[in-house]
């Protein structure tokens, strides 16, 4: 059996399809969190079930339309499942009688019914099954009640057959029968079925996929109730399914007397014009203080000394260091010491030390501060408060040429800029979209976090969470002050219409949350145990030879010689502005291995220290770590994020002009800092 997953965005279609999948998908508070086809397996009942994107009609206006709209008609479905919002029921009922007109049978699954009750809603179902002509399952996908009764109907086959109830008024439904009975002019879709009442409607919409198909005859009944209505095709159907809508709203739906909810008391604080950006600072400054100064201070060292030993141990509490006299060994040494027990050769030691166990412990220790980090993210993002964020900056994006459907890609971004270019296809102005997908890496991932945390516990230790977030403010300026270059440079007009539900404030799920950061962890995890591991040995390989293959043994040959310094030297003058006029191999062949994984910086770095290279912040100021890390924070994105810019701009040199843009932004912002720091 094979059933299709429709629903409004934030309706909770995603959870359903978790609740009856087991699916691990991503489920959030803000469209576009499904936007490719997704499917899921119930092996119990050997079916399989189709996540649609979320979308408020079948009109394809936007690509997620799009994409629902060719599913429907070109794959063969047995039955699709409407999830509908029980709060927001006439907005849900719109794609719902689009949906009825297919031929293929609807059930529907009534969400969030648990809620009704605190909002003073009655809803009549059984009333509202027979106006709709469709079986309704009450249902919360959040807590799991009613799904058992929905999988009983579905899978036993205990639901109404669809028979295309008329909804339109006599003359309406004459045109529809009209053109339906005269099948001619309805063509076959992909998987066979001629959904004749779909096709009606849509010829009457004037659709375009469909107004081709009207000849001379339809042309002037077209005209007619045009004539009749004083609207254009499209507008009469909207109008008048609109109003079907209403009517069958008035018979089924009971409204008490409205309260002032909690929600409404939240937002009169959250989305104040004056306090709704400085709140939103603080609490990204307290996100910031928690993940890297609290957590950060207190594991870091830790980990690190798990992995390759230490004299003393120094972890800060809050601003608060605490040294410990007691050392410890460390994976790293006790294998080594193992190793030479075997006779093992010093370079196979070295190898494994130095290159394996050092590059990936310099990611891996900061893992507690990303965990805490995804946390709070996923607080945010569930209780429907980075909603309300998109929605209040949608207004100062419009001013910019963007809108707040490009806040979606940049929230998304924080977490990897993969997901966050990909993210961008919710936005219809092809313009936007474009500059959105150029302004995406300028958001610090948590693949850079490792780069923030590493300059703030060498430099900052106390005060490491007010860089963290100035960094994150100094991105927020490039976007803007880039995304107003570029409006003013291809002079942008329009900008896409954000239309976005404000959802009810929600205490976080906390399976969902527990499953979020579980994936979103072993995915960063993963990447350290594979690009970052791979390429550590090479760094090692690199500084562990001369060019004539012969072994760094500090004594005669120093890792100056190494070929990874020959490396280095040929682009260290790129950076020597930026690192305070002084030449630094290391500095500059570490930030180019960020065009591979931003983590890489950091393993190289350590990688470089572990091989015999002085510290590389032994000729830092704070100013010029500042500036090094500005560069790599900044500048071109890892080669993964590259590579999706190229499958959604499907042009090399866009992909190129942008990677420039953001090479240049980089270099001056970093290169004044340091010049500026060498004057001072």
């Amino acid at each position: 059996m094979k059933l299709a997953l429709f629903g409004n965005q934030n309706s909770g279609k995603t959870s359903l399809f978790n609740a009856l999948t087991g699916s691990n998908q991503k489920v959030g508070n803000w469209p576009g969190v499904t936007i490719d086809r997704v499917e899921g397996y119930i092996k119990k009942y050997n079916s399989t079930i189709v996540d649609l994107p979320g979308v408020y009609s079948l009109s394809p206006y936007t690509s997620e339309e799009e994409i629902s709209r060719r599913f429907v008609l070109d794959e063969k479905i047995d039955l699709i499942i409407n999830i509908v919002d029980a709060t927001q029921l006439e907005r849900s009922l719109y794609l719902t009688t689009q949906l009825l007109e297919l031929d293929v049978d609807v059930v529907i699954a009534l969400n969030m019914y648990d809620l009704l009750q605190h909002k003073g809603i009655t809803i009549n179902v059984k009333k509202l099954e027979e106006e709709l002509g469709a079986t309704i399952i009450p249902i919360s996908a959040k807590t799991g009640a009613g799904i058992n009764r929905l999988k009983d109907r579905i899978f036993k086959r205990r639901y109404k057959r669809n028979k295309h109830k008329p909804i339109y008024p006599d003359d309406v439904e004459d045109f529809i029968q009209q053109v339906a009975n005269e099948y001619k002019y309805i063509q076959p879709t992909g998987n066979g079925k001629l959904h004749k009442r779909f096709g009606a409607v849509k010829i009457l919409e004037e659709d375009r996929d469909y107004r081709i198909l009207m000849d001379e005859k339809l042309k002037a009944a077209h005209l007619a109730l045009e004539q009749t209505y004083e609207m254009d095709g499209e507008q009469l159907v909207a109008s008048l399914r609109y109003d079907y809508i209403v009517r069958v709203r008035r018979k089924c739906v009971h409204y008490q007397k409205r309260q002032e909810t909690r929600t409404d008391k939240v937002d009169r604080i959250f989305l104040n014009k004056f306090l709704a950006i400085p709140i939103f600072i603080l609490i990204m400054a307290i996100v910031y203080f928690v993940s890297i100064s609290l957590v950060g201070g207190l594991t870091s060292s830790l980990i690190d000394a798990a992995f390759n030993g230490a004299e003393h141990l120094t972890i800060y509490i809050g601003t608060r260091p605490i040294v410990f006299d007691q050392g410890a060994t460390g994976l790293g040494p006790l294998l080594a010491n193992w190793l030479y027990g075997l006779n093992a050769s010093p370079w196979a030691v070295h190898l494994l030390t130095d290159g394996v166990i050092a590059g990936a412990s310099a990611v891996i220790s900061f893992v507690p501060q990303l965990i805490v980090l995804f946390i709070c993210l996923s607080i945010l993002e569930t209780t429907g408060y980075m909603s309300r964020i998109a929605f209040f900056l949608d207004r100062v994006f419009h001013k910019i040429g963007l809108s707040g459907k490009s806040l979606i890609p940049f929230i998304v971004g924080a977490g990897c800029s993969v997901p966050g270019v990909m993210s961008t296809r919710i936005i219809e102005d092809e313009n936007e979209k474009k500059a959105t997908i150029a302004l995406v890496p300028f958001i610090p991932c948590s693949a850079k976090l490792p780069i923030i945390s590493l300059v703030c516990a060498t430099f900052f230790p106390t005060w490491g969470f007010a860089l963290a977030l100035l960094f994150y403010l100094m991105a927020i300026v490039i976007i803007f002050v880039a995304a107003l270059i570029i409006k003013k440079t291809f002079k942008q007009k329009e900008h896409s219409t954000f239309i976005s539900e404000l959802p009810s404030y929600k205490v976080p799920s906390f399976k969902y949350v527990v499953r979020d950061v579980g994936d979103k962890t072993w995915e960063f995890i993963k990447r350290a145990g594979t690009i970052v591991v791979f390429f550590s040995v090479i760094v090692c390989v690199l500084a562990s030879f001369t060019w004539n293959f012969q072994y760094i043994d500090g004594v005669i040959y120093q890792i100056d010689d190494s070929m990874l310094a020959g490396i280095g030297n040929a682009f260290a003058w790129f950076f020597y502005p930026m690192l305070g006029c002084q030449w630094n191999w290391a500095a500059s062949v570490s930030a180019i291995q960020g065009l591979i994984a931003k983590e890489q910086v950091v393993s190289s770095i350590r990688v470089i220290e572990a091989s015999g290279g002085a510290s590389l912040f032994n000729s830092f100021t704070p100013l010029t770590a500042f500036a090094y890390a500005t560069f790599n924070l900044f500048s071109i994105p890892c080669i993964a994020t590259i590579s999706t810019m190229h499958a959604e701009l499907k042009s090399v040199k866009k992909v190129i002009l942008i990677m420039v843009m953001e090479l240049l932004v980089a270099w001056i912002i970093a290169s004044l800092i340091g010049v500026w720091g060498m004057m001072l």
